[in-house]
Order: C-alpha cells, then sequence, then structure tokens
C-alpha cells in the first residue's frame, strides 16, 4: 500500500493513467501527472484533477522529477528502456506498473487472460458468463475500463475479468490471478521486445505468482503455450480442438466436452456456437474451461455461447452496399490475427493491409493470402505497404495496389470488389502511424463505409 502524501510520478496520461492518478488520490497520495504532451491536447480529460493535491507536469521531461517523488507508476506505453525507466532503476525509486497498482487496492476475484490473439473475444465472453450466472462482475485492463477504475468500487465477492498484455506483465511484482489463461503465442510486439523468447517469457508471467489451487487454463493445441505447462505451480485446466484433454475442454465429434475429475459433461454443438470460425471455437472453450472451474452450469454456458455476438471490430460485418459487403477487422493488429479473418472469408474477397510497424515479417501472411481461394486483391496503406508489397511479390502474388489513406484504401478496394463478395478490413499491424489506437481506426472505416 502507499503512504498517505507520498509523491507518486504517473507516466504517461491516457485511459490507465488517468485511471492510476484518481486511485492514488482515493487513498491520500498525491499524483504528479507527467505526459509528452501538453495540457492543451487533452481537451476536458483532466479537468477532475483541478481543485486536488494532484500536480501538472504536461509536456516535460519526467527525469528532473524524480528527485521530487517517492515512486514512478508508468502506463503500459512506457517501454522499460524509456530513459525515466533507467533513472528511477539507477536512482533506486520504486516503479511500477498501473496494473500492478490497481491489483494492490483491487476487491474480488480476479480472472485473467492473456495470448497474441482472442483476448478481447475471450474476456467480453467470460463477462457475459459470469452475468449470466447471476454474479456481481468487472471487465476490464487492457480494454474497456483500466483495472484501476475497477479498484475504485470492487467488492470482496465480485468477479473482476482482466484482459493483460505482454507490456502490462513487464511491470507486475505481486499480481496473481485465482484464474489465469494463455490462449495462443505468436509472433507479435518484437519492436518493443525484440526476440520471441522475451516474448514468451512476458506472457509466461501471468501464473508467476499462482497458488498450487489456484487455476491456469493453456490451449494444448499451441505448442509454445503447451511447453509452459511444465513451469506452471498451479492447477492446469486444457482445452482442445484436435485430442482429448485429462483435465478442461476438448470436441468429441462436433460436441464442445467438459472434462472434470474423470467425468464427462457435454456442453454444446459446436454448431450452437454464435461466433463463428475455429479461432472463435478456441475462445469459447478457453471461456468455457473457466467457467466450468467457477461451478457455472452447462445450461448457462451453452445460453451464453449461443447468444454471445462477439466484441466491436473484430470481423464485424459493417454495411452491405451494390452487393459488397464490408467488413471491420481492425483488432486485426499482427499477421496471426489477420490470417484467421482470412479463413473465415467465404466469398471473394478484397483485403486492406498495412499500419504502423511492429518488425513484423509479413512473408508467412503473404503466401497464405496468395494461396486462399478467396482474397482476389489486397491493398496497402501505411508504414509498412511497402514491406508488405515486397512479401507479396515474394510470394508471387501481384494483385494489389496502394493507398495515400484509409479513405481511398476503401474506394480502391470497392472498385476490385465483386458483387456477393467483401471488402476485408484486416491490417495486420497496429494504427499507430495514422490512429490513436485499434478502435479509433475501427470507427472511422466505419464512418467512412456508412457514407458510401
Amino acid at each position: 500500500m502507499i503512504k498517505q502524501n507520498s509523491r507518486v510520478l504517473v507516466v504517461g496520461m491516457a485511459r490507465s493513467g488517468i485511471a492510476a492518478a484518481k486511485l492514488l488520490l482515493k487513498h491520500g497520495a498525491v499524483p504528479l501527472l507527467n505526459d509528452n504532451r501538453k495540457q492543451s491536447s487533452f481537451g476536458s480529460e483532466l479537468d477532475c484533477f483541478h481543485g486536488t493535491a494532484s500536480e501538472f507536469h504536461l509536456g516535460e521531461n519526467p527525469v528532473p522529477l524524480l528527485s521530487e517523488c517517492d515512486m514512478v507508476v508508468i502506463s503500459p506505453g512506457v517501454p522499460l528502456d524509456a530513459p525515466i525507466v533507467k533513472q528511477a532503476k539507477k536512482k533506486e525509486i520504486p516503479l511500477i506498473g498501473e496494473l500492478e497498482l490497481a491489483f494492490t487496492y483491487l476487491k474480488g476475484n480476479v480472472i485473467a487472460v492473456t495470448g497474441t490473439n482472442g483476448k478481447t473475444t475471450t474476456v467480453s465472453l467470460l463477462g457475459r458468463l459470469f452475468e449470466n450466472a447471476k454474479y456481481t462482475v468487472h471487465v476490464g485492463g487492457n480494454i474497456g475500463y483500466p483495472l484501476s477504475t475497477i479498484a475504485l468500487t470492487s467488492k470482496e465477492n465480485d468477479i473482476v475479468i482482466v484482459e493483460v498484455s505482454s507490456f502490462q506483465l513487464e511491470t507486475i511484482e505481486t499480481f496473481r490471478p485465482q484464474a489465469a489463461a494463455l490462449l495462443n503465442i505468436t509472433e507479435d510486439h518484437l519492436n518493443r521486445h525484440n526476440t520471441m523468447d522475451t516474448y514468451i517469457a512476458l506472457k509466461q508471467r501471468i501464473f508467476e505468482n499462482q497458488q498450487p489451487y489456484d487455476l491456469a487454463v493453456l490451449n494444448d493445441d499451441d505448442p509454445i503455450v503447451r511447453n509452459i505447462a511444465k513451469q506452471i505451480h498451479s492447477k492446469v485446466s486444457y482445452f482442445s480442438q484436435d485430442h482429448p484433454v485429462l483435465q478442461g475442454i476438448c470436441l468429441r465429434g462436433n460436441t464442445v466436452i467438459a472434462v472434470k475429475n474423470g467425468t464427462e459433461t457435454p456442453i454444446c454443438h459446436t454448431d450452437d456456437i454464435y461466433i463463428p470460425g475455429p479461432h472463435n471455437l478456441e475462445n469459447a472453450m478457453a471461456a468455457t474451461a473457466i467457467a466450468v472451474a467457477y461451478g457455472i452450469s452447462p445450461d448457462v454456458i451453452k445460453y451464453t455461447l449461443q447468444t454471445f455476438t462477439g466484441v466491436e471490430h473484430r470481423i464485424e460485418t459493417v454495411r452491405t452496399v451494390e452487393g459488397i459487403t464490408y467488413i471491420n477487422d481492425s483488432k486485426g493488429t499482427n499477421t496471426a490475427s489477420t490470417l484467421k479473418a482470412v479463413q473465415s472469408m467465404k466469398a471473394p474477397s478484397v483485403i486492406i493491409l498495412g499500419g504502423y510497424d511492429k518488425h513484423t515479417d509479413f512473408d508467412n501472411l503473404c503466401t497464405l493470402i496468395k494461396n486462399s481461394p478467396f482474397i482476389i486483391h489486397a491493398v496497402l496503406l501505411g508504414q509498412t505497404a511497402q514491406q508488405i508489397a515486397k512479401s507479396f511479390d515474394k510470394a508471387d502474388f501481384h494483385d494489389y495496389t496502394m493507398a495515400y489513406s484509409l479513405e481511398d484504401a476503401i474506394h480502391k478496394a470497392g472498385e476490385h470488389a465483386e458483387s456477393g463478395g467483401n471488402v476485408l478490413f484486416s491490417p495486420a499491424c497496429a494504427s499507430f502511424d495514422m490512429f490513436q489506437d485499434y478502435e479509433q481506426r475501427g470507427k472511422v472505416f466505419k464512418e467512412i463505409v456508412m457514407k458510401l
């Protein structure tokens, strides 16, 4: 716990930083609000701090402020090689992330989900499962509400479901979910983590503080995830589409089966699951494994899987114009995620690709697109457009066009699309070269499509 009147430097005043500062104020600390943006760029976002003990240090270098503070809280967007982090460690000033700060004050039973893809869908589905089972539920973390916001109001018997990113796991110390799921691991964020080994080790940290009576849920079809089981000290439950499991969730034909202490219980038919595609079956099985462990009945699980319609910006049908269906998959921020969107296409489709450069290799994705029976053309934009074009050339796929903006890309995609087919916006890249985040990018895509 942070001492009364402690001066805490909060670096990064996006959603998580603002939430952290509010939590600090509630518990008697003095937050020093810092961001590289000046106050004029925040609009009314920081008005709630006027008249409080907070100090504004916006548009300032945070390093000189270290001499004035007792602790540093960093937002997930601040990398560990940033000067503020290095200098805080050098001066031996305690430094934690917003997730760790929130966990210090959080009440309730914590369920956490991480993985390269599927986190948001799985967390949202878990929220619906526990709501339908009549629990008081909070959903947040890397989506929706920051965990610090939830910590302001959560109570002992609440269920707190948290999406956790590798960025957040960099700075945990005591964060301990009673149940945690690792969905999959594929190449992502190497511009920040540098190597796959580092990225894997960070994902694994979600289980680091678990006790033997806690629950770890693992994808037994992912060899990297499966290998992590050897280093976990909590109870392990598996899910698999490919083979039976001794404890967890698997398939018998097309029936989802829960296996618990040697007893098999049918949950539902795969056709009962509303959200389509093998990747969403994976997400549904992970969520089901946790729901079963918490004693949620098969009837509630089946009803939830039948009625949960998915999340915004993930393979989301926007509108059909002149026979062409426009699909928003702005949440496709890496190649593995976009590949799953490509595999879900069942009609001739034009794909829009490109965005912020995360040092990703596009060769495999471009080869698979070339071999897809349904991708007929690609429109490329953003920082990575030329890089993706080279990968397409290497794959001997030349049906692509360059665009200078998202609006231009949508119009060019529409020109190459066929009636009865799709325009799929699944960039395989982050959004930061042109947008604040994937949500803003997806909203702009939908706004443009609605005006066609």
